[in-house]
């Protein structure tokens, strides 16, 4: 069946604007025809005026051939037979009221300028006009997925007669042949309908009300009863089984109970307090959360010596981290490698292993017979010490008393066992200074003796080599720190004497 031909075979008519461009109206024409319609020279009484949208034509003919009589007759953008060809099928004029077409505004929050341009002409070849104003709209297009769609419902509810929709909503009404705005559906305002009775309290629902309270907050003095808080965490249990008859009432209506009941309530709360005496700031009661953990404070890093001689980090001579044996120096201007640093690590991480698997773990020996408790806390093996009792092994000597047993007792066993081994401390610290032996130094006061030693040496070199005294290059050294540039100043100075005294 042709596009342009009605239910009964008749060919649709069609009307063009006189002032398009001669070659559309052919064009048209061509269209029209091959597609089973037919183009009038008069306005027709049923079928479609083609008009160039936003044109003063456009305007005079919709004025002149507008009218309630003739539902049948529609204004359509020249537009409309190329889309009506590409459907495969005649657009209906679903966007129409009355005869006269729905004012639409689409909103900016469909910011794409395609999208705008194909909703405005999808719109217009269905009957609608797109270029209303948002205050004269009948409906109002705009994007659901940005903040602004939610607002515009709410402003617009209470307006009659004029809808926020999606865009859409354009594409629905035109694919189901009608237009069909979003319901309004029954929202429930909140309270009880008519004749229906409310829950009352029972004596359970109090007594599970005193016993939450008096295990939150057990001491009134304290204050919070009456707040919020208390009453929404105790509806926030209602999954849990334990508390399945919170349900029975909102947390609002836990929370009025107490305080327009709470003289009686206190007094069964306090009865409640009474037996299980609770310390006040226990876990659990409302009020007391758990104390932030305490920052680690940041002690400062003292100045070692290597420091103040100007010494390269200690990170150069070697690697934190890495366990090394105790006395163990690197030498000086020796690097360590990556592979070295990690083959010490995977070393010293299978010594761990080893001696983890040296001590295997302690289990404990189940008995054979189970212990009687209650005989055993009955009569214990031991006896208790009193407070004022000393033991007299350990006694200790107070005033003028005798020296109490056990120390004439380890000098005794000292004099029947004497140790030929031990030696005398101040023997120990002569053998010491007279064979000329000195406790191992740290690492660090090794390095920086070293460095010294280098830097003197260097001083004396540059003395000799210029012939200055070792003061004057220690002096020079001492202000500028540099080794290399005091070597260069006194060579320049050596090179200008020479040269200014060379007879």
């Amino acid at each position: 069946m042709p596009v342009f031909q009605d239910i009964n075979g008749l060919a649709v008519k069609f009307f063009i604007q006189k002032d398009l461009p001669q070659e559309v109206q052919a064009e048209l024409c061509e269209t029209i025809t091959s597609l089973g319609g037919r183009v009038e020279a008069k306005v027709p009484r049923q079928g479609y005026i083609l008009v160039q949208p936003g044109t003063a034509e456009e305007e005079r003919l919709r004025l002149c051939w507008t009218s309630s009589d003739r539902p049948d007759r529609h204004f359509v953008p020249y537009t409309y037979v190329e889309a009506c060809r590409i459907a495969g099928m005649q657009l209906k004029q679903i966007f129409t009221e009355k005869g006269a077409p729905i004012p639409m505004h689409i909103h900016p929050s469909i910011a794409n300028i395609n999208a705008r341009s194909a909703l405005s002409s999808r719109i217009m070849h269905s009957g609608g006009d797109p270029h209303a104003s948002a205050q004269s709209a009948r409906v109002i297009l705009a994007d659901p997925n940005t903040e602004v769609f939610p607002h515009l419902v709410k402003t617009y509810q209470g307006v009659p007669n004029k809808y926020i929709e999606s865009y859409l909503w354009v594409k629905k009404c035109i694919d189901k042949g009608t237009v069909i705005f979003t319901p309004l559906v029954y929202k429930n305002p909140g309270g009880r309908r008519p004749g229906e009775e409310r829950t009352q309290f029972t004596e359970d629902d109090e007594e599970h009300l005193c016993q939450w309270i008096a295990a939150k907050i057990p001491y009134k003095e304290t204050g919070g009863r009456t707040g919020n808080r208390l009453y929404q965490q105790l509806c926030d249990l209602s999954s849990d089984p334990e508390y399945a008859w919170v349900t029975r009432h909102t947390w609002q209506s836990w929370r009025e109970r107490y305080k327009k009941n709470s003289a009686r309530l206190d007094a069964i709360i306090a009865r409640i307090v009474e037996q299980k005496k609770p310390i006040p700031g226990e876990k659990g009661q409302y009020g007391y959360v758990r104390q932030s953990e305490e920052k680690v404070k940041r002690t400062r890093k003292k100045r070692g010596r290597a420091e103040e001689y100007n010494m390269p980090p200690q990170e150069d001579y070697s690697n934190a981290g890495i366990p090394m044996d105790p006395g163990y120096m690197i030498p000086m201007g020796h690097h360590i490698d990556g592979d070295h640093n990690l083959n010490m690590a995977m070393a010293s991480l299978q010594a761990l292993a080893n001696v983890g698997h040296a001590y295997p773990g302690i289990l404990p020996v189940q008995s054979a017979t189970p212990l009687d408790r209650a005989a055993i806390r009955k009569s214990p093996a031991e006896e208790e010490m009193e407070d004022t009792e000393e033991s007299p092994e350990w006694a200790v000597r107070v005033g003028d008393a005798p020296p109490p047993p056990w120390s004439s007792k380890r000098k005794a066993e000292d004099d029947a066992n004497p140790i030929t081994d031990k030696r005398p401390r101040f023997l120990q610290e002569s053998l010491l200074q007279n064979s000329g032996e000195h406790p191992p130094l740290p690492t660090a006061t090794l390095l920086a003796i070293a460095n010294l030693h280098v830097i003197d040496q260097s001083i004396r070199e540059i003395a000799r080599d210029f012939r200055f005294t070792v003061e004057e290059v220690q002096e020079y050294y001492d202000k500028c720190g540099e080794m290399g540039l005091t070597r260069m100043r006194f060579q320049r100075m050596r090179e200008e004497l020479a040269a200014k005294f060379n007879d």
